[in-house]
């Protein structure tokens, strides 16, 4: 599948990065959400960081989700310790110049600028200022699926040392650290911003503009061009079908390949309609595997990840209205914190889990998705499912 460029919005994002848009925010950290698998990865990576790059940027991608063992604060310190080993020879060059005795990455990695490979000494802030310094270009760091930082005190560290380092290297007049934060849950990336104990206190969190109608636009004249029998293609069901998937382009392309498989009876009907019935069955299936997994749980479980999708960022799990209702919903059982926090710790360690936590103890539901399935059957006055 020939991969679909969005230039245009990567320039504008850069140009705002950069501190060259006439109004925004986003030179001192920019915050990006959208659900898993919609294209927000390979928009960093195959757009912006050439964007960026093109312009002068020296770029460093980081997924803290590339490994779910590893500590993300380790992640973090990796990614910009191989920053540093690309260019260490200069590196070492410019730290002595500039009296920098030795760097420290997130108090994981460190390098003694008196001697080159000598692990030993500093703080990330320097580091990426050494790092700027010695490549004589803007450094714009990008961290995928940054929310996972805070699950880790590490994760929690980095994120502090990276605003450190934002306004320790930021002028009005120059901007020499770029800071992109994309996740998948936008209530969990809200967590970095929304309090004054957030590492960014202050920042806003955009919503990642979907691939939407030009993408389907796009993959229309692929098969056009493919199938020409098949012409003119109808734009209109298949975006119907691409926004049933949640404008997931893996499930998207693999109902497609399966509507245009030549083995499939078409019994005289488009293929456009073939999709469309797909992406109806799959939102059908994923509804009923949420709603199974819910039905699944023991009832003070399902007690508790009711209140955590009800509540969001508000969920106090011990509380008196949170125990009040624990209670209302698990008659005749006894609760108390204990037995919550077990609850928890079992919704947790579920596969796949179902509710996430921070490393200050905030929950949330593991998947955004389930907050969307929870309010759109809140809407329809069908919650809570029933077992019937």
């Amino acid at each position: 599948m020939r991969y679909f460029t969005r230039p245009d919005l990567a320039e504008q994002i850069a140009i705002q990065l950069q501190g060259q848009a006439v109004f925004g925010d986003a030179h001192n950290g920019l915050f990006l959400a959208a659900p898993r698998r919609t294209g927000k990865s390979m928009f960093l990576q195959h757009d912006l960081r050439p964007a960026l790059a093109t312009r002068g940027c020296l770029v460093i991608y980081i997924d803290l989700w590339s490994d779910q063992r590893r500590d993300p604060g380790d992640l973090i310190a990796e990614g910009i310790a191989q920053a540093l080993a690309d260019n260490l020879g200069v590196v070492a060059r410019a730290a002595r110049k500039a009296r920098v005795e030795s760097v420290t990455i997130a108090g994981t990695f460190r390098i003694d600028a008196s001697k080159i490979g000598k692990v030993d000494g500093a703080t990330l802030p320097a580091a990426l200022e050494a790092l700027h310094r010695a490549s004589g270009k803007p450094v714009a760091l990008l961290i995928d699926e940054a929310q996972h930082a805070l699950t880790s005190e590490a994760g929690e560290v980095a994120m502090a040392a990276l605003k450190s380092a934002r306004d320790q290297m930021n002028r009005p007049e120059q901007i020499a650290l770029m800071l992109v934060m994309s996740g998948s849950d936008r209530d969990k990336l809200l967590r970095l911003v929304n309090s004054n104990k957030a590492p960014f206190y202050g920042s806003s969190i955009h919503q990642m503009p979907t691939l939407g109608k030009r993408y389907v636009e796009h993959v229309a004249a692929l098969i056009a061009e493919q199938r020409p029998e098949l012409a003119p293609v109808d734009h209109q069901t298949l975006l119907d079908a691409f926004q049933l998937f949640g404008e997931r382009p893996q499930f998207f392309h693999a109902a497609i390949g399966e509507a245009l498989n030549p083995l499939e009876a078409d019994q005289g009907e488009r293929f456009e309609r073939r999709v469309l019935a797909r992406a109806m069955a799959r939102r059908e299936q994923d509804a009923a595997q949420m709603r199974a997994d819910f039905l699944g749980l023991r009832p003070l479980e399902r007690a508790v990840l009711w209140r955590v999708l009800e509540v969001g960022r508000n969920f106090r799990p011990y509380d008196g209205e949170a125990l009040a209702f624990y209670r209302a919903q698990c008659p005749g059982l006894a609760i108390t914190a204990p037995k919550v926090q077990a609850a928890l710790e079992s919704l947790r360690d579920r596969t796949p889990s179902l509710v996430w936590k921070s490393a200050r103890g905030e929950y949330s539901a593991h998947d955004a998705a389930m907050h969307a399935w929870f309010s759109g059957l809140v809407a329809e006055g069908g919650w809570p499912p029933s077992d019937g």
